[in-house]
């Protein structure tokens, strides 16, 4: 055993080098990122043509909505009431925003408004985009690319381009502006629609063009933004394109990009309460047992749900139910002011179409159909009017 005294030369300690950590450019790793998060529209674009060829396009959507939705939002929910730590955390969020949605939902039924099918709506592109947008975020987290100019850039990007895509889709601009003139909205003139998708088609190149000169500029300074969110950018918004212009029917659509969604949210949501739960010795025993490694949950809810048939035909007769019983509450002061509103709307809409011909782009020549306004409105006298417009 060596003595020191106390009044020895002090010795100097070489420092041991402090290793940084090393940053990847993954949230898994390569393959299950491709797989799962950036590259998933490639293996689902080929299921689809199978299901389509077999399964009609209401079908897909039923069942998309039946284990697809159900899937994405119950391990939310889950995660909210079950986690104590998160739940104490935004105990009142909790509490009060789902009595605020169902007194809202309630309201709209009552009244028999049809706003809160435009709401909903919107709600499902900005919740579909800020999807996208948080991945981003989180491949530049995993580089260390916090800059707030390149945040605000992503964010835009998702947003102008998630825009643009339901802006000049024929299809999704004809079931928007019926739900729009349904829920009691002034005539939009064809000019004004057509202008604005115009300007918002310039707005979204302009800002892709500030996105890639920021990334090339963030890259030649040796501050790299993550590649991988490049190609996740460039796969989302092609695909959310594909699925609002280049599937025939919308409702194929919706479905596809909802699977592509609920993909990347359920392994996303899968991956980290699995790793909370393996680490954190505080998780109760019910986060335990929901995110425990077995399949005998999913096949006990399959057994439960009685199958992909059940389920299907469970939804369909939920749907055609409330339908029809929203048909049968309007009153009848509702249906005259209903019908007197459809019949403007359709002398607007038939006078456009007759003066502007042409010179209206497929957009909103497809918005302005007289087919989509005989679907929304149910009026005997249609028919008439339009033979007189067309005379």
């Amino acid at each position: 055993m060596q003595l020191l005294s106390a009044f020895s030369r002090p010795q100097t300690v070489p420092a041991v080098p402090v290793t940084a950590p090393k940053k990847t450019l993954w949230i898994l790793n390569s393959w299950r990122d491709l797989i799962l998060y950036v590259g998933t529209p490639l293996f689902l674009l080929p299921m689809f043509l199978l299901a389509q060829a077999r399964w009609s396009a209401q079908d897909i959507y039923i069942f998309v909505a039946a284990f697809g939705a159900m899937g994405h939002h119950l391990p939310g929910m889950i995660r909210a009431y079950g986690d104590r730590a998160l739940f104490r955390r935004f105990r009142w969020r909790f509490i009060f925003a789902p009595i605020f949605l169902l007194s809202v939902c309630v309201a709209f039924y009552w009244w028999d408004l049809k706003g809160i099918i435009l709401i909903v709506f919107f709600w499902g592109v900005w919740h579909g985009m800020m999807q996208t947008y948080g991945f981003c975020r989180i491949y530049d987290a995993k580089t260390g690319s916090f800059a707030a100019l390149t945040r605000r850039l992503d964010f835009a990007t998702c947003a102008i381009w998630f825009a643009t895509a339901v802006l000049l889709s024929p299809q999704r601009m004809a079931d928007t502006l019926e739900m729009y003139y349904a829920s009691g909205g002034s005539f939009i003139q064809p000019w004004l629609l057509h202008n604005a998708q115009q300007v918002v088609l310039a707005i979204a190149i302009a800002v892709a063009v500030l996105f890639l000169f920021n990334f090339s500029r963030m890259w030649a300074e040796g501050k790299r933004p993550n590649p991988v969110k490049l190609a996740l950018l460039v796969t989302s918004i092609v695909f959310w394109w594909y699925c609002n212009n280049g599937v025939t029917n919308i409702l194929a659509g919706i479905a596809l990009f909802e699977v592509f969604h609920d993909v990347q949210y359920l392994s996303l949501v899968w991956i980290y309460n699995r790793s909370r739960v393996e680490k954190d010795s505080s998780i109760g025993g019910f986060m335990r047992f929901v995110f425990r490694r077995s399949g005998s949950l999913i096949a006990c809810a399959h057994r439960r749900s009685g199958g992909v048939g059940s389920s299907s035909f469970l939804l369909r007769r939920i749907h055609l139910e409330s339908a029809r019983s929203l048909h049968a509450r309007a009153s009848r002061f509702g249906r005259r002011n209903r019908n007197c509103d459809i019949t403007r709307i359709s002398a607007w809409l038939g006078a456009a179409w007759i003066k502007m011909g042409s010179g209206i782009c497929d957009s909103t020549r497809c918005a302005l159909d007289w087919a989509n306004v005989e679907q929304n409105a149910g009026s005997g006298t249609r028919s008439m009017d339009r033979v007189r417009f067309a005379e």
